[in-house]
């Protein structure tokens, strides 16, 4: 199970929930190389993204329970998993180690990008039209922090703003979305 359908994986959840390890490893299969992919553009390290990696399917099996399909698919659900322990990990380096991702690393893989599949997930049309909404500086700091995994104080240093004046323009613009999203 390779390339699985966002069904086929909101159906291995309640599977995972129940303590199915055969499902845990066909979601793995089926998911494993975007979410290192995720992990690998955050962290630019192979050895510290897979043991992220790690931990992200550990945290999945521990709370699979907790997955709810009419808040996100299976991907954004566990695509912001990695995302998270990447930083997480990230940020456990110190302040030495935020350096900016690197743009120009490419992986060995035929399918579809992680990204990609964050789009085209269910609420993925709502999101885009609600981002069109913000401002521009404000959508874009907003997509480098939570689609590219910059830190706040990376993205402040990049920007030559205050980590301050960032941290307001993402929260503004994430009170926007959320309000657009209620709608």
């Amino acid at each position: 199970m390779t390339a699985a359908t966002p069904d086929e994986l909101a159906r291995l959840m309640p599977q995972i929930a129940a303590g199915d390890r055969a499902a845990l490893r066909r979601l793995y299969e089926a998911t494993s190389a975007k979410l290192f992919g995720v992990c690998l553009r955050i962290l630019s390290d192979r050895d510290e993204s897979e043991d992220v990696l790690q931990e992200v399917y550990l945290t999945i099996w521990r709370r699979a329970d907790r997955f709810e399909a009419g808040r996100a698919s299976v991907m954004t659900w566990i695509s912001t998993i990695a995302r998270n322990r990447a930083i997480d990990r990230l940020r456990a380096r110190g302040p030495m180690a935020r350096a900016e991702p690197v743009d120009d690393l490419e992986i060995a893989d035929d399918s579809v990008p992680a990204d990609a599949l964050l789009e085209a997930a269910d609420d993925a049309g709502a999101l885009g039209r609600c981002m069109d909404e913000l401002d521009a500086r404000t959508a874009q700091v907003i997509r480098t922090a939570f689609f590219e995994g910059v830190t706040y104080e990376a993205l402040a240093a990049r920007l030559s703003t205050p980590l301050g004046t960032v941290k307001s323009w993402i929260r503004r613009g994430l009170i926007k979305l959320r309000g657009c999203l209620e709608r």
